[in-house]
């Protein structure tokens, strides 16, 4: 059921928390595909399972360039914390 005209809707709210750590990759992939790819629920059709299979191929390639990004704002913190005199601060970096 819609809202009455001009009364914001309050939509559902997830919650996720860690200890001592970001969120991970898989995480922020899976993130992107609810955003991106919607299977509905149903019957298991073969176009369900096609949706099913290609959702899973985009997160397999969101992953992999999730972690290559991160892996190259590593090496620009690391280069940029060298060239500031913090060589132990770098290596944190290129240890993680």
């Amino acid at each position: 059921m819609l809202g009455q005209p001009g009364i914001p809707q309050v939509g559902k709210v997830k919650v996720v928390t860690t200890s001592h750590t970001g969120l991970s990759i898989e995480h922020w992939a899976d993130r992107c595909l609810e955003k991106l790819i919607h299977v509905a629920p149903g019957d298991n059709s073969i176009l369900k399972d096609q949706a099913e299979a290609y959702r899973e191929q985009i997160r397999i390639v969101l992953i992999y360039y999730m972690t290559q990004a991160i892996k190259s704002d590593r090496t620009t913190l690391y280069n940029l914390f060298l060239k500031q005199g913090h060589r132990d601060m770098a290596e944190i970096l290129r240890k993680l």
